[in-house]
């Protein structure tokens, strides 16, 4: 086994302090990585104060992980000692259900094995994240990082971009296209550059004038601060697509009013109170409201290698392991643009 030092919450609500677990050793089709950096996504938040329910300690949060090869199994050939690399919210699937033979993992019908607050396939072993000095992944569930992107910058890509390109993609977001980004927290500020790249016209929804500018900076077209009767109104019928990532109570029927005639509204927020849809604004104009949930293996190293080309990483802020508490405080304040990353390197 492999000594592996972290941060973890014991119990829920309980400030994460240090603590040393046990990676297994790498088997034949396994990558042992050393990892560098590792993003704070709100669902690490969510889970390690158990504020979704189902949550299991002690815990080690994590999903956006950048490393280093260190070892590789013996059947491993896409991976050598030195690769860059990156692991996202899941690191192994059943891998035979229809969702995982269309390389849609992250819908797998038998459950895909979460980076961390999961069991892996043996039913026992508790899934430990990247808030940790090393991790151990099988081969076919790692991702190729390109150089052209600063690690620390590419880490967040890992949850906040997939989780906005796969919509963007899906929804057929591209020249043509008037597209809305609702908030510009850690996901919407990703969603901005990547539809921007993608050649929408892009609209940010936010609830303040405070990131205008930065809004304006990544890509966006145009800037709509707070949200009334009188301005949907004005908007009403205009956009192709809407992605909402805000995860707090907010009017869903004024944003579906601006959808065009057969247009979708996708959530990738989670809220922790369920939203009041009321049917006419969807009647109306035979729109669509959705959802989406990250990407599969093959769709998120298709987003890395786009931003990539595309020299788009996430705006980050460093900290050190013993100011994730502090972390954890400022991104419930939506203190922090845009992205927390920790540096794992005082650990080792």
């Amino acid at each position: 086994m492999i000594e592996t030092k972290g941060y973890a919450a014991l119990a829920a609500k309980k400030p994460l302090e240090p603590f040393t677990f046990s990676r297994r050793e790498p088997g034949d089709e396994d990558v042992l990585i050393d990892i560098r950096y590792c993003g704070i996504c709100h669902s690490d938040i969510h889970q390690a104060r158990d504020e979704w329910g189902g949550s299991a300690f002690p815990m080690v949060p994590g999903h956006e992980i950048l490393g280093t090869v260190l070892k590789v199994g013996a059947n491993v050939s896409r991976f050598k000692e030195g690769d860059t690399v990156g692991v996202g919210c899941f690191v192994d699937s059943c891998r035979s259900c229809a969702a995982c033979a269309e390389g849609l993992e992250q819908y797998c019908e038998n459950g895909m094995v979460l980076t961390y607050n999961g069991l892996e396939k043996d039913q026992e072993t508790a899934t430990q994240g990247g808030y940790s000095t090393r991790i151990v992944v099988d081969h076919n569930f790692l991702l190729r990082v390109p150089d052209s992107i600063k690690p620390e910058e590419a880490a967040p890509l890992m949850c906040a971009g997939i989780t906005l390109y796969s919509p963007l993609k899906h929804w057929g977001a591209g020249p043509g296209k008037k597209v809305g980004i609702v908030g510009m927290g850690g996901l919407g500020h990703m969603g901005v550059k990547i539809a921007a790249a993608m050649g929408a016209e892009v609209t940010v929804f936010s609830h303040s004038e405070k990131k205008k500018d930065d809004a304006l900076a990544f890509g966006a077209r145009a800037f709509v601060a707070g949200m009334d009767e009188a301005t949907a109104a004005s908007l009403a019928g205009s956009f192709d697509l809407i992605v909402d990532t805000v995860s707090a109570e907010h009017d869903m029927n004024l944003l579906l009013s601006l959808l065009k005639r057969e247009a979708s509204l996708v959530l990738v927020g989670v809220p922790e109170q369920p939203h009041k849809i009321a049917p006419f604004p969807l009647i109306g104009g035979r729109r669509n409201l959705s959802g989406s949930l990250i990407g599969g293996i093959a769709e998120t190293q298709e987003m890395l290698d786009f931003c990539g080309k595309h020299s788009l990483g996430s705006q980050v802020e460093i900290v050190s392991p013993e100011r994730i508490n502090e972390a954890y405080e400022r991104v419930v304040r939506s203190d922090v643009r845009y992205r927390f990353v920790v540096d794992l390197a005082p650990l080792k």
